[in-house]
């Protein structure tokens, strides 16, 4: 039973003619992070849906749930997931194949999960997926900071609420040895912004500062 919703950032500026959409997740799927940030939840109080604009946004969740485990029962958790997820215009679920016992759940996930999102429709789609790799189970705990870190390594950034990919302003070396920039400056300057560390940052930015004084 869905304990919690909340509302996202950049829905309450949409305009009439674009609804929001409300993302729910199956049953024994935590939702982690939506566009870089934490979900907020608690074991009394889970926070299982929310309502996101149509379009492009991140979505983070991880499998974790009480399995049967012989005769008994056990706490089953998996890595966290990440779907750069194409959020459609109607209701939708992001689901599992059901899952009854840990050794079913380690098989499932050991040969590569079959994430699916079903819509309010009745279609169902396939979700492509990053797992996410943290050091130690304890690193999944600093979700913003795991998601961050991935983002800043593949140049994604977000903007009004939508996941951005940078890739796109590139430069690129010919065989010839010829330099060959993609996308304009502005996008150039993210994406070597989105890779920079907090030194590196805060050293661009006193830069910057120094050229607008100038």
């Amino acid at each position: 039973m869905k304990m919690k919703k909340i509302l996202f950032a950049g829905v309450m500026a949409l305009p009439l003619s674009l609804q929001a959409a409300t993302l729910s997740t199956g049953d024994n799927i935590e939702l982690m992070a939506v566009d870089g940030k934490k979900v907020e939840s608690t074991f009394w109080n889970p926070i299982e849906s929310v309502d996101l604009a149509p379009g492009k946004h991140q979505v983070v969740v991880r499998f974790d749930g009480e399995l049967k485990n012989g005769s008994k029962s056990k706490m089953y958790t998996t890595r966290p997931y990440l779907f750069e997820l194409q959020v459609p215009e109607q209701d939708s679920v992001i689901m599992l194949p059901r899952l009854n016992s840990v050794t079913q759940a380690k098989a499932h996930f050991e040969r590569g999960p079959e994430w699916k999102l079903e819509l309010s429709d009745g279609s169902v789609r396939a979700l492509n997926y990053v797992p996410l790799h943290g050091k130690g189970f304890i690193a999944h705990k600093d979700i913003e900071g795991l998601v961050a870190e991935y983002n800043r390594q593949h140049g994604i950034t977000f903007e009004q609420g939508y996941a951005v990919d940078l890739k796109k302003a590139a430069v690129e070396v010919t065989d010839k040895g010829e330099v060959k920039i993609t996308g304009d400056a502005l996008a150039q300057l993210k994406l070597w912004y989105s890779k920079a560390n907090a030194e590196e940052k805060a050293a661009f930015q006193q830069w910057a500062k120094e050229q607008d004084a100038l």
